[in-house]
């Protein structure tokens, strides 16, 4: 038997441009070989709480754009992030970071406690 899984709804274009953005905040942190949980996960929600209200967005690909970009710069092992960045059933809490970096003032910072739904989709695309 086989069992095959569809996507009911098409999920439409992001419009944050996740390509123009600056990955540095994650890259000159995050690094191998060891991948230091608290530094690495820190710098992945330096960059991406600002963005929580489009990532969150699960009608559109924000989340698995901005993960296909982070991968791209990084190099990072598939997974990582998802596997080690955990705060609790609601996700990563964002309500203490704040947008530090220019390439975030084109998205007002939301407060959330839910990138859960971001890091659940990357660690299906992985």
């Amino acid at each position: 038997m086989i069992v095959s899984y569809f996507v009911n709804d098409i999920l439409t274009a992001c419009k944050e441009d996740f390509a123009a953005k600056n990955y540095t905040i994650i890259t000159s942190k995050c690094k191998g070989p060891n991948y230091p949980a608290k530094v690495c996960c820190s710098a992945f929600k330096d960059f991406a709480c600002p963005f929580a209200e489009v990532l969150n967005d699960e009608k559109t690909d924000c989340a698995s754009t901005m993960f296909s970009y982070i991968n791209l710069y990084g190099r990072y092992p598939p997974g990582i992030f998802a596997n080690m960045c955990k705060e609790g059933k609601e996700g990563l809490d964002c309500t203490n970071v704040t947008a530090t970096s220019s390439s975030h003032a084109s998205i007002p910072f939301v407060s959330t406690h839910a990138l859960l739904i971001t890091v659940f989709i990357l660690f299906r695309l992985f």
